[in-house]
């Protein structure tokens, strides 16, 4: 059982992250990819990636433990969705990360040279790996990835709901039962082992992932005080969840097609708010400011697209069924708002 002991200035500072980022989830498809039994959800697209790995992709593979934990490339390559900002994170790691973090995984003794090549600083190796995080993201991720940030979008939407209606407290109670229990001031969650683990008023930054299920995971660093923890939840959680994620496509036509109807921006606007958020996030997301993010929604609201709605003092914007079928979606039903 791993245990996370939360205090008031805990509690306050948890937060849910967008995404774990590229490299992370790059990672985890990889060890999806590697198990003998593969849950339902994700049968379907592993018979569509199995195979299909160029060699460029054979230096991550490498670094696959044979048991024990994987390594940590949210540590390494930072939490972009996007890809080449991962890559270029995962260049500059400092020597001394890649090293701390490659210690504890138990590769196949076959790489062992490579990996200490990589350890002690090799240039060609760091090349040859931030290479192959490019080359395994474009098979088992990038095909799937407008997908699978809607499903992550929705997640974290359903999350602000929960946190909203029912306090931090009842997020952290809503998380993956019975994966996770709530036993107020400690967050219980499933673990091979007898964990204890103190957020010394860091708080913890809750982070859903797709290539996860019936897992829950704490990634964070020993060596450094001051870091959030993270913790990992799954966000497909049911055959019905997993089915609409692996069609192939990265959604270039329906975005060139919205683009023309509504302008860029604007349509950039309708797809952040899809499955709701405030107005501060929107214009983080679009790069904007929060004036011009106002005003987009305003427009957006006005043609029918989006609904706004006021709790306490913070608004949410949702998209309605006519704003899901411009992009291309199903509206959301009812089955969106039960609980993990």
């Amino acid at each position: 059982m791993l245990r996370i002991h939360f205090t008031a200035d805990d509690l306050a500072r948890t937060r849910v992250a967008t995404t774990i980022g590229a490299a992370a989830e790059t990672y985890y498809s990889l060890e999806m990819l590697n198990r003998r039994s593969l849950a339902p959800p994700f049968r379907h697209w592993r018979a569509m990636v199995a195979g299909r790995l160029p060699q460029a992709a054979r230096p991550l593979t490498a670094l696959l433990p044979l048991r024990g934990p994987g390594l940590d490339l949210l540590a390494l390559a930072g939490d972009s969705p996007e890809v080449d900002q991962a890559v270029d994170a995962l260049l500059r790691a400092p020597r001394a990360r890649v090293r701390r973090e490659l210690e504890p995984v138990a590769f196949d003794p076959l790489h062992a040279s490579w990996a200490r090549a990589l350890a002690d600083g090799d240039a060609e190796a760091r090349g040859q790996l931030a290479a192959a995080l490019a080359a395994c993201h474009r098979v088992t991720v990038g095909p799937y990835r407008v997908a699978a940030r809607s499903r992550l979008d929705a997640l974290r939407a359903q999350y602000a709901r929960t946190f909203l209606d029912r306090g931090v407290e009842g997020l952290l109670a809503s998380l993956c039962p019975p994966l996770a229990r709530w036993c107020p001031p400690v967050l219980e969650v499933r673990h091979p082992r007898p964990v204890e683990v103190h957020l010394g008023g860091r708080g913890l930054l809750i982070a859903p992932t797709v290539f996860s299920w019936r897992e829950l995971s704490l990634l964070y660093d020993p060596y450094d005080d001051e870091s959030v923890p993270r913790l990992t939840v799954p966000a497909v959680t049911d055959p019905a969840t997993g089915s609409g994620l692996w069609h192939s496509g990265d959604g270039t036509a329906t975005d060139e097609a919205l683009g023309a109807l509504l302008g860029r921006t604007r349509a950039a606007a309708l797809r952040v708010i899809a499955d709701g958020c405030g107005t501060t996030e929107l214009a983080v997301r679009l790069g904007v400011t929060p004036a011009a993010a106002s005003q987009h929604a305003k427009a957006l609201r006005g043609a029918g697209l989006i609904t706004t709605s006021r709790r306490g003092g913070r608004v949410l914007h949702v998209a309605t069924a006519l704003g899901h079928e411009l992009l291309g979606g199903a509206p959301r039903g009812a089955e969106d708002e039960a609980p993990l």
